[in-house]
């Protein structure tokens, strides 16, 4: 059975703990009893349980309110109810105030208890998905998967395959703009699209491994406890964690320090984690679905990666194309683009690409992938004021022969292409210049020398802040 949440329960009345106990666990929580308040405190922070059940009147020196206000001013991670045989209103007043979820009155239903904990943890869930996600600033809106090619239907149908068999940990591998992501996505909407499931309640977790500095990384991925390290200054859960009962994406896990491989090994054969510097291991109910652009096999010959961790992931693996070998889908997903960007952008008059365009595009080889793809036409939809996108409206590189041929044909250029390459940008501003230099700075007459429209013109200008 799915551990649901775990609950630690004080009070010193045996008979009312047990019997919270035996229904809570019936529940699928997972549970921690303790009859007096001595070592209170350490023992919930060793602990980390996701709720304190916590009774007011213990008969001791240091009573629940004491407790509680000990839990608050600890910055303890953790929900806390109040138990009251008290049924006047002051008691639980004050809780309140110091900062209890909510409170219950002795003798209480049990079946009450179950679904005011319920909510409890399903609201603190939430608003730690929403700090995270506030925190990342991700964009939540993805791609549709765009394409009619062979390869790519394959890839799409055995991944759906993989949703729905519920396969706890998935590698996805390809080159870098190929929409290993958007996959990964779509994996997700698959593994929780059930009738009884609302799939935007299930978290998905994206954690790009390159993007974490190294000193901070184990502590994102699995948590800390308080003073785990100088600045933890309060427990904080970690990625997994967060995405407890949904999904987590690792992206470019291949560049995974060694020692985290070992120690994300460990998590992918008990799905279990432990904070740094916690002394309990927590489970966690996750799909874990790790993405990279690297040859892994290779990685393993080399000692950069390691063997029973490429075994592991390489069970379910995918990949996904170049876009390159993806032909029949360029097309397809340029138009797909471009419907997008019009809208987004405000851009109705923009019916599509010339013929031309199009071709140009298809024979473009991509080594950005769709990823690139989607830039050009964004690009060209800010920029572009006619009907049709034309080939004058996409970037040098789409000139014919892939080179810069009217830069080569100069006889005195002022860019030479270095064997080494060059800035892409630089060579725009440069032809820029020359043509204000040719038109006297008219910018219409420039523009109609770069067979580009004068809106991108006045844009160049000023991006490169040439007038």
């Amino acid at each position: 059975m799915k551990i649901k949440g775990r609950i630690f329960l004080l009070d010193d009345d045996e008979l009312i703990i047990t019997m919270l106990d035996r229904a809570l666990k019936k529940e699928g929580f997972e549970t921690q009893l303790q009859t007096t308040g001595q070592n209170i405190i350490e023992n919930i922070e060793e602990w980390h349980p996701d709720l304190v059940m916590l009774d007011i009147h213990l008969g001791e020196d240091k009573d629940g309110l004491d407790i509680l206000h000990d839990i608050k001013q600890n910055e303890i991670d953790t929900q806390v109810v109040m138990l009251t045989g008290d049924d006047t209103a002051e008691s639980a007043i004050k809780a309140m105030k110091i900062g209890a979820a909510d409170y219950l009155t002795k003798p209480f239903n049990v079946d009450e208890v179950i679904m005011v904990i319920k909510g409890i943890l399903e609201k603190a869930k939430l608003r730690e998905e929403v700090k995270y996600f506030r925190k990342s600033r991700m964009d939540f809106t993805h791609d549709e998967m765009v394409g009619k090619s062979p390869a790519i239907k394959e890839v799409i149908d055995n991944a759906k395959k993989i949703a729905t068999a519920g396969v706890p940990t998935i590698l996805i591998t390809g080159e870098s703009g190929t929409g290993k992501e958007v996959l990964a996505r779509y994996i997700h909407h698959w593994m929780h699209q059930k009738e009884e499931e609302e799939v935007e309640s299930v978290p998905f977790i994206a954690v790009n491994c390159t993007a974490l500095p190294d000193n901070l990384i184990e502590s994102e991925l699995f948590g800390h406890t308080k003073w785990a390290f100088t600045d933890a200054k309060t427990d904080k859960k970690g990625m997994f964690e967060l995405a407890d009962g949904g999904t987590i994406l690792l992206d470019e896990i291949g560049d995974m320090r060694a020692d985290l491989q070992s120690k994300f090994l460990r998590v992918l054969e008990n799905r279990k984690i432990r904070r740094l510097g916690g002394k309990v291991d927590l489970p966690v109910d996750v799909s874990v679905i790790a993405t990279t652009n690297r040859d892994l096999k290779q990685a393993v010959s080399t000692k950069d990666f390691r063997e029973d961790l490429f075994f592991r992931l390489t069970s379910f693996a995918l990949n996904l194309p170049p876009l390159r070998e993806r032909h029949e889908d360029i097309v397809m997903l340029a138009r797909y683009f471009l419907n997008q960007f019009c809208l987004k952008y405000g851009k109705p008059e923009i019916k599509g690409f010339t013929p031309e365009a199009e071709k140009s595009l298809a024979a473009h080889k991509w080594p950005g992938n769709v990823r690139e793809l989607k830039n050009v036409v964004e690009r060209c939809v800010v920029l572009v004021s006619s009907d049709f996108i034309g080939p004058g409206h996409l970037p040098l590189e789409f000139s014919e022969g892939h080179a810069f041929p009217f830069v080569e044909r100069r006889k005195e250029a002022r860019i030479i292409l270095p064997e080494q390459g060059i800035s892409l940008e630089d060579v725009e501003k440069d032809l820029i210049k020359q043509a204000l230099e040719k038109t006297g700075s008219n910018q219409t007459k420039a523009a109609k020398l770069l067979n580009i429209s004068y809106d991108t013109m006045r844009y160049q200008v000023k991006k490169f802040g040439l007038m």
